[in-house]
């Protein structure tokens, strides 16, 4: 009984002494400088006319290839749909300040872990809805495509696949943005493996819990709060099957789509599951075993993006909650 008092006592210790350092931790976060304005490109097409063209494009030359001839430009200004777009994406974001702000958290996070990185130009856009590129992250701009984010519902998004306009909402810009920095730190894949590609996955999850420490994991997965709960309640199940037909060393391609990518759900097919799992089970548990192996062996951040999965793997004391 003794024992077992000690022991209580000696988690309740680690629990106080583990939060008192997270909390240091975010003190020296936030006292990093940073602050970002936001331009707001979105507004400054939507006012341009043939007079101050020019001066746009001096500002914004990597939105106007050389090729194209200024009328397409004014043209487009004068679009109905480009037109419809505009009123909508002001009237979602005639506000950005609480984004700015978050924003500015992110990037502290980031610089703390990986003080080299450097404070980019934030321009928020609209794109045709462009889904397939919602946040750009190259030579230091920061673009955001403000008309990717309008709401799962808008009516934009009609004939859109539901698992892909759920994750246009404003709460998912934040997590967008730090999947761009992750995937510019974590190195692709060394193999074809199942596994590698998992924890290729789990390195990035794994970093993004690091640089959004106040957001829920669902967001960060880019789940429902239901999607998030059947992850976590399925855990040992969903390892189960990747250990009893022997995944994790296959380089089946067909395995990345099915529990990788994104899609309407993960594939496991087995009729009553695959209507509950949600898409790219493969990077939860992914992130799950990173998580484990950074929190049962003494390595650095730098040193678990220089490590390869099979390492990972093998020394992560992985066991999946029951």
């Amino acid at each position: 009984m003794k024992y077992n008092k000690f022991l209580k006592i000696a988690a309740i210790f680690c629990i106080i002494w583990s939060c008192g350092k997270e909390n240091n931790i975010e003190k020296e976060i936030a006292a990093i400088p940073v602050e970002i304005g936001i331009e707001r490109f979105d507004r400054i097409f939507a006012d341009v006319t043939p007079e101050n063209l020019a001066n746009v494009k001096a500002k914004y030359p990597f939105f106007f290839p050389e090729k194209d001839h200024d009328s397409i430009w004014i043209q487009k200004t004068k679009d109905t749909i480009q037109l419809e777009i505009n009123r909508e994406v002001e009237k979602a974001f005639s506000n950005f300040s609480k984004e700015k702000e978050q924003l500015e958290s992110l990037l502290q996070h980031i610089k703390y872990y990986f003080p080299e990185a450097t404070i980019p130009r934030v321009i928020t856009v609209t794109s045709n809805v462009d889904y397939q590129r919602k946040v750009i992250l190259s030579d230091n701009l920061l673009i955001i495509s403000l008309d990717t984010y309008l709401g799962a519902d808008h009516h934009f998004y009609r004939g859109i696949q539901a698992y892909l306009k759920d994750r246009f909402v404003r709460s998912q810009i934040l997590p967008d943005v730090a999947t761009m920095y992750a995937r510019q730190l974590v190195e692709s894949p060394r193999n074809r493996t199942f596994l590698a590609n998992m924890i290729y996955y789990g390195k990035e999850m794994y970093l993004k819990d690091l640089f959004l420490p106040d957001i829920a994991d669902s967001q960060k997965m880019a789940y429902t709060e239901d999607q998030m709960a059947w992850a976590e309640a399925n855990e040992e199940e969903i390892w189960r099957y990747f250990i009893d037909r022997q995944l994790l060393y296959s380089t089946d391609a067909e395995l990345l789509p099915r529990f990788l990518y994104p899609g309407p759900f993960s594939k496991f097919y087995l009729e009553e599951i695959d209507q509950e799992a949600p898409d790219r089970i493969g990077q939860y548990i992914g992130w799950k075993i990173v998580s484990s192996y950074m929190k049962n062996n003494n390595v650095s951040l730098r040193q678990l993006l220089l490590t390869d999965a099979e390492t990972i793997f093998s020394t992560s004391k992985y066991k999946p909650a029951r």
